[in-house]
């Protein structure tokens, strides 16, 4: 294996391990409100969230490149006030990346929220637990399959996209080339070779990722 080869794949993981970090973060606190709380819009928000699941990635991405394009008024209030440049760069594909993978981290975390039955949530309160402690120490621990389905499912897709990071980061090697598009590459390049092991690199981490979660799954229902 060749250091190039070795960079992709671990600009690959790094792209993806940040992207399901920053999720998880941001992930939890919008699910919470999207299980338990009612408030104008939320129809809007929830389908706003699930687009990146119908909507093609080269249509995010072209979007996502307008508004980090020197013209656009978001690109140009960076690159003056900040000098930084989001275009064709490992930040704008990594904020593409958290936008385009969020309903693989929200929808299973709002999922395993409104599965917990209310009188877990509703006994803590009676026993004077605050609205975060009961968060953490009573719905927490009985969405474990959910949390460790939504982080497999955020990193999969992740190490997988094509279209959204072609269209807003090209294909820089060291900066931007992830192994999707280095496959992309070397089959133009008729190197199937290097292709096969990157494509036989990503097979092998989604099906470990795929069995991970089928096994959870399936010993969830069994306790059930």
């Amino acid at each position: 294996m060749d250091q190039d080869f070795i960079d992709t794949l671990l600009l690959t993981g790094k792209l993806a391990g940040w992207t399901t970090a920053i999720l998880f973060v941001i992930g939890f606190p919008i699910a919470y409100l999207l299980a338990y709380r009612r408030f104008p819009l939320k129809s809007v928000a929830e389908a706003l969230i699930s687009m990146p699941m119908v909507l093609p990635p080269t249509v995010l991405g072209f979007y996502m490149l307008m508004a980090y394009s020197p013209q656009g008024a978001l690109g140009s209030f960076l690159q003056s006030v900040f000098d930084v440049r989001l275009a064709f760069s490992f930040g704008g594909v990594l904020i593409a990346s958290v936008i385009f993978s969020m309903p693989f981290m929200i929808q299973p975390l709002q999922n395993g929220l409104t599965a917990i039955p209310k009188s877990l949530r509703e006994a803590s309160y009676t026993l004077g637990k605050s609205e975060f402690t009961t968060f953490v120490r009573v719905l927490i621990p009985n969405m474990i399959p959910s949390i460790i389905t939504a982080v497999a499912m955020t990193f999969a897709h992740c190490i997988g996209e094509f279209g959204v990071i072609i269209m807003v980061g090209g294909n820089i090697p060291g900066e931007t080339r992830v192994a999707s598009i280095a496959i992309y590459d070397e089959v133009q390049a008729m190197n199937y070779q290097t292709a096969n092991q990157y494509s036989l690199v990503l097979f092998l981490i989604s099906l470990v990722i795929l069995t991970v979660i089928f096994s959870i799954n399936k010993r969830k229902i069994t306790t059930i």
